[in-house]
């Protein structure tokens, strides 16, 4: 099997150290900061060496090319983008100590997404619109490496599907400034210019954003092969269920524990480089 180890800070130096240990039969460097070894022994003792070292790793057994697929969806909060919108929403309202502790519980798969999400936005009711905005512009930051990875799908004509449990105000946004091809999200309610607390519609969670992941597949005409799903929270995980394949991003235990692969400190270029 190949195994693939990458991190933010990993240096040669450091994997020539973990390849005198396991003697791989050979070892690549495939990009910057990512590495592959050819059938390396003792897992335990990579696993151990790569949690100290603050590296992701995954063993592949059957390669795969990225030109070969032709839908990603990916969550966009903590995800694409390094916040959760709804968070830096409660903080603006003076709550987000309250909102963040029920995302938290809601990310973990410990109540309820729908009603956590009734919850959180009950807590926004007055904040004006002009807040959205604000976030938008001043603390919304892509995830390092998500330019990367965009840029790959385009440049191999793979459709991009963002899918959230936040706002529209937000994903439609990013849709036309990343040229993203699909969007699903919630819709917030507002009267005079302020956030009544309430949604509009049904509410995105796990269940829509599954049948929302299929429905574009289909439309597409492809397989499950040639699919690929990215989350970070327990309302990720029917979609990435659907996927061919699919990558927990800086995920909770619930979410990498299900996945195919998990990437714990790389950008999300790193998912590149889980592909040939």
């Amino acid at each position: 099997m190949n195994l693939v180890v990458q991190g933010p800070e990993l240096s040669r130096k450091q994997v020539d150290d973990l390849a005198g240990v396991v003697k791989p039969a050979s070892m690549e460097q495939i990009a910057e900061r990512a590495f592959r070894l050819l059938t390396p022994s003792n897992r335990a003792a990579i696993e151990a060496w790569c949690e100290a070292h603050r590296a992701d790793h995954a063993w592949i057994e059957h390669r795969r090319r990225f030109a070969d697929l032709k839908l990603l969806a990916m969550d966009m909060d903590s995800t694409l983008i390094t916040i959760e919108c709804i968070d830096e929403l409660g903080d603006l309202a003076g709550k987000k100590a309250e909102v963040a502790a029920i995302t938290a519980q809601a990310m973990r798969g410990e109540i309820d997404y729908p009603e956590s999400l009734r919850r959180r936005v009950s807590l926004l009711a007055g904040l004006p619109v002009a807040g959205l905005e604000r976030v938008y512009r001043e603390r919304l930051k892509l995830t390092p490496g998500a330019q990367a990875l965009i840029s790959m799908c385009k440049k191999n004509n793979v459709k991009l599907l963002l899918v959230s449990g936040g706002f529209t105000f937000f994903t439609e946004r990013l849709k036309e400034r990343l040229g993203l091809d699909y969007t699903l999200s919630n819709t917030l309610e507002v009267e005079h210019d302020r956030l009544t607390g309430k949604l509009l519609g049904d509410i995105v969670g796990a269940e829509a954003k599954a049948q929302r992941f299929l429905q574009v597949a289909k439309n597409l005409g492809i397989g499950k092969a040639q699919t690929l799903a990215i989350g970070d929270g327990a309302n990720d995980l029917k979609m990435m269920k659907e996927a061919g394949l699919s990558i927990a991003f800086h995920a909770k235990p619930v979410v990498r524990a299900q996945a195919d692969y998990a990437l714990n400190f790389s950008g999300l270029d790193g998912v590149l480089n889980l592909f040939d």
